[in-house]
């Protein structure tokens, strides 16, 4: 049997799934462009990498657009992180009661 959760996971994108968690996505930012400096990849090589395009990376980063899970997750793989160091909670990693 097919669990429909997984489904909604996989599509809901990152702040989606911090917002299930009451944390607004207006208090998320990401950290992709310094830990895509840090190992000397330009947006076109990291797009490249994850099967998407550059605007897409510069979009990411600019909080412009929303990723997928799965996209979050490829680009931490990639980037050699855990995808809660890329995308981070402004308030502490406290969610909203």
């Amino acid at each position: 049997m097919f669990d429909t959760s997984i489904a909604l996971f996989y599509y809901i994108g990152v702040k989606g799934f911090l917002h299930l968690l009451n944390v607004e996505a207006n208090e998320m930012e990401n950290r992709i462009k310094e830990y895509r400096e840090k190992k000397s990849l330009s947006q076109g090589k990291l797009a490249e990498l994850c099967n998407v395009s550059r605007q897409t990376i510069n979009a990411i980063e600019n909080d412009k657009y929303d990723p997928s899970l799965q996209l979050a997750f490829d680009i931490a793989r990639t980037l050699g992180v855990a995808m809660e160091e890329l995308f981070i909670s402004m308030n502490g990693g406290k969610s909203h009661e």
